[in-house]
């Protein structure tokens, strides 16, 4: 596994070294530098406490945080027992975002021009991410059979390639934004035996997970894969439908002798950004609680939403719409005939509808003829946008 040279030198000064030992024996070392007000009587009362400056989070908040993903694990493996589904809190990192997790993680994996892969159709958020980071991002292509599937020989032969060796890191969005589709277990076993055997790095993109919809059965989440380094990503923007809500985590797992070498890099970032305020994490607790009741509310209204599409479907008469089998998150492919310009559909419901909408290029869809729908609004306004889109399309056709 190789690391980027931005971040960790393998070599402590003498200070650290001397640092190091001291605190081996035992000893507490204090500073005549300690530049930290709230150790000096000089902390506000509207922020009371001591800052600790714990780059990977508050420990408090990531036991909080690993006690729930451990009771989370349990409840989601069959008979209740998994030796996997412990959660060490000290493999827990807090911060801001999840779009936040993607910085840290190309600077650790990347030196400028090295190669992260993402999925298409996929939201184009990673490579936004890449190209402020120096990153090449390539995309592999998600294919559709009936259900989605990933090409697992056409990522073997690009890791085998003359270029396979800038390749990094590769993400994984289980399941993905817009397919809807999980990593199906076979996709899962083959990637995780070529990561490791390739010395590449997985980010899995865990958000969407607990949104299933029309799910195959087996599907599970890579957070705590000990197979090979797996970076976990997931956090409260989703959990609690609450996008304002900037608290999200990376978990990290895999074999002993890289979660090590990984953490000691990743420590080092962290501690440069140091982004996760104590203040929110008083409210940990309650945050966490909230979790089951806004996950099970969220679930209720997609599903009704996509009941509701379906049946709509079953009765429009033009069929000329239909909808991309969806495992699990909160949108939907709409597939429409490729005559229909995608541009044209859009630019028709913003002048006849009011309304507008996410084409499937948006996404780097291979073909024209899709568009992206959202399952969140109430279930009245889901269904006059549904119907917009029917005759949004009709009239297409008719022009």
């Amino acid at each position: 596994m190789r690391f980027s040279s931005r971040v960790g030198s393998t070599r402590l000064n003498r200070i650290a070294e001397a640092e190091a030992a001291a605190r081996s024996r035992g000893i507490k070392l204090g500073t005549v530098n300690d530049s930290n007000p709230t150790r000096h009587g000089l902390a506000p009362k509207e922020v009371p406490g001591v800052y600790t400056a714990e780059p990977r989070g508050p420990l408090s908040a990531r036991r909080q945080l690993a006690e729930f993903l451990t009771k989370r694990n349990l409840e989601e493996t069959s008979g209740g027992r998994n030796p996997l589904a412990s959660v060490d809190p000290d493999r827990l990192y807090l911060l801001s975002s999840t779009s936040e997790a993607y910085t840290w993680l190309f600077k650790l994996m990347c030196d400028p021009g090295d190669i992260v892969l993402g999925p298409k159709p996929g939201y184009p958020l990673i490579e936004s991410i890449g190209g402020l980071e120096n990153v090449v991002t390539l995309e592999y292509q998600l294919g559709f059979d009936g259900s989605w599937f990933i090409d697992v020989a056409w990522l073997r032969a690009l890791l085998e390639s003359p270029e396979g060796h800038k390749v990094r890191a590769i993400v994984l969005i289980n399941p993905n934004n817009p397919t809807g589709s999980y990593v199906k277990p076979d996709e899962r076993e083959a990637l995780v035996a070529l990561c490791r055997e390739h010395g590449v790095a997985i980010i899995a993109d865990e958000v969407f997970f607990d949104y299933s919809l029309e799910p195959f059965t087996g599907n599970r989440r890579l957070a705590g894969e000990p197979g090979a380094l797996v970076f976990a990503l997931d956090g409260f923007s989703k959990l609690l439908a609450a996008p304002h809500a900037k608290v999200g985590w990376i978990e990290v797992s895999g074999p002993d002798d890289l979660v090590a070498e990984a953490q000691r890099r990743l420590d080092i970032i962290a501690d440069d950004y140091l982004p996760f305020s104590d203040i929110i994490a008083t409210r940990m607790p309650e945050l966490l609680a909230a979790v089951p009741v806004q996950l099970e509310r969220v679930r209720q209204r997609t599903r009704t939403n996509l009941k509701c599409l379906h049946a709509m479907l079953d009765e429009d008469t033009a069929g000329l719409v239909s909808v991309l089998r969806v495992e699990g998150g909160w949108n939907v492919l709409l597939r429409f005939p490729s005559v229909v310009d995608e541009n044209a559909l859009v630019l028709r419901l913003v002048r006849d509808f009011n309304l507008t909408g996410q084409p499937g290029y948006y996404f780097d869809m291979t073909e024209n003829g899709y568009l992206a729908v959202s399952l969140l609004p109430e279930p009245e306004v889901f269904e006059r946008n549904i119907r917009a889109v029917l005759a949004a399309v009709s009239k297409e056709i008719e022009a």
